[in-house]
């Protein structure tokens, strides 16, 4: 990393019509995080000295999203250059060099951008640097046009570009590193003399060279640089977001069946040795301990679970929950906001919200708790060592004692103490012979009508 000053300009003012969305652009979710929050943190992990977001009017939710950074508004959408310029009253007089980043290209590394900022710090002093890309299909993208020497001689933009200058590889990303203290004079002399009358940033570097000042390219990974307009690069964006997620994870020590199959969130955190079977999905705000399983099928989110604990498959962990070491949810399970202390087991086809189910205790299939009246939700206490059968209804607030059992099929209102057993049944009753009349009398008349 260079010693000198940084700043970044992170440009996010684009409504992104082509989203068909009423949100913002940079605000659509990659990885359970918005893309202008991936953006973020990694302009964050550089330590920069200034930072600006240029925001279009009335963008108050893109403002609340990059806080503590500095906006700026850009009233008129005219062009890359005109947004720039809207950051000079919160960056100006700096005489650092300057990042000119995307908020709907998130997936940009940091080392990418310390190379950019290496090679301005290099001995030819370039005025700006333009981090390339060559992707397999050009398309629209601008043109970075290098001289006999190398050196970056000007950006064509591809609706301007002859059609000999589309045959060129190396494509723009719009990533920059100028030097702060030209940087306003270059784009004060920006003119809008091109087919979409606008004020275009690439060009600064041929304002740079006409001044003789070097500028320079250096090429980037183009999965790093996918710019998000529509939902279908949003898609592709999610996909090599995932596999840097997966593969991150398999690097830290996770076992996943089938990596292809396992959605991660940004900030999901796996053990060592935990395994991870096919078609799992984890939404944010989850850890998994060491050792732990998590069998095919399961949807967590908002979940701490601790080691060698055992989850689905087919099961449904929801916000709030914690499972404690060697604790098991079974298939059919759904648990929210609700612990689980050690080695207690809820086996099958069971609902636990709003509740705490003790060490050892065991939840029998069928069983729920009844958290809600239909105005306030209300939690169950089930002790240590506790067995609750079958299809139990638990109607809160209710505490089941330390080793009481409740009997199958019951519905609990009550509080049962330690080492109780509680059944709430209908008498059973037997009627000797009553299955066989009622066969007999069923077939005659089934006959009779038949006849």
């Amino acid at each position: 990393m260079t010693t000198s000053k940084t700043a970044v300009i992170v440009l996010a003012a684009g409504l992104g019509t082509r989203m068909r969305s009423k949100l913002p652009k940079v605000l659509h979710l990659l990885a359970g995080r918005t893309m202008i929050s991936h953006l973020m943190e990694t302009v964050d992990g550089l330590d920069p000295d200034e930072v600006t977001v240029v925001v279009g009017d009335h963008m108050n939710d893109v403002s609340d999203a990059v806080s503590p950074f500095p906006t700026a508004v850009q009233s008129e959408r005219l062009g890359t250059a005109h947004a720039v310029l809207a950051a000079r009253d919160t960056i100006a007089n700096f005489d650092g060099d300057v990042l000119v980043l995307y908020g709907d290209t998130p997936l940009i590394t940091s080392a990418t951008l310390e190379a950019m900022l290496e090679a301005r710090a290099s001995l030819m002093d370039p005025a700006v640097v333009v981090l390339g890309f060559t992707p397999d299909n050009p398309g629209n993208y601008g043109r970075l046009f290098l001289g006999e020497d190398g050196v970056l001689d000007s950006i064509i933009e591809a609706r301007d570009a002859t059609n000999e200058q589309l045959k060129i590889g190396l494509c723009n990303s719009g990533v920059m590193a100028i030097d702060g203290k030209v940087m306003w004079s270059l784009l004060d002399r920006v003119g809008n003399n091109n087919t979409k009358g606008e004020y275009y940033l690439t060009d600064i570097v041929k304002l740079a060279r006409n001044d003789g000042r070097a500028c320079v390219a250096i090429e980037g990974d183009e999965d790093e640089l996918i710019g998000i307009n529509s939902r279908i690069q949003l898609a592709e964006a999610e996909a090599i977001l995932q596999d840097r997620l997966r593969f991150q994870a398999m690097e830290n020590g996770a076992s996943l069946t089938d990596p292809t199959t396992v959605f991660l969130s940004q900030d999901t955190k796996l053990g060592k040795d935990v395994l991870i079977g096919p078609n799992v999905f984890f939404g944010p705000g989850v850890s998994v301990g060491d050792g732990a399983v998590i069998n095919a099928f399961c949807h967590i989110e908002g979940t701490e679970i601790l080691s060698k604990a055992s989850i689905g498959p087919f099961a449904r962990l929801r916000p709030g929950t914690k499972i404690s070491e060697a604790a098991k949810v079974g298939n059919f399970v759904e648990v929210k906001n609700a612990l689980l202390e050690p080695e207690a087991k809820v086996s099958h086809l069971s609902y636990i919200g709003d509740a705490e189910i003790g060490e050892g205790a065991n939840i029998g299939a069928g069983t729920i708790t009844c958290n809600y009246d239909g105005y306030l939700k209300s939690q169950t206490i089930i002790g240590k060592g506790a067995f609750v059968g079958s299809n139990t209804a638990l109607v809160a607030p209710v505490t089941i004692g330390e080793g009481a059992i409740v009997g199958a099929g019951s519905t609990i209102t009550k509080d049962v103490n330690a080492n109780a057993l509680s059944v709430t049944r209908a008498p059973q009753k037997s009627v000797d012979c009553w299955a066989k009349k009622y066969r007999e009398l069923k077939t005659a008349v089934k006959a009779k009508k038949n006849k």
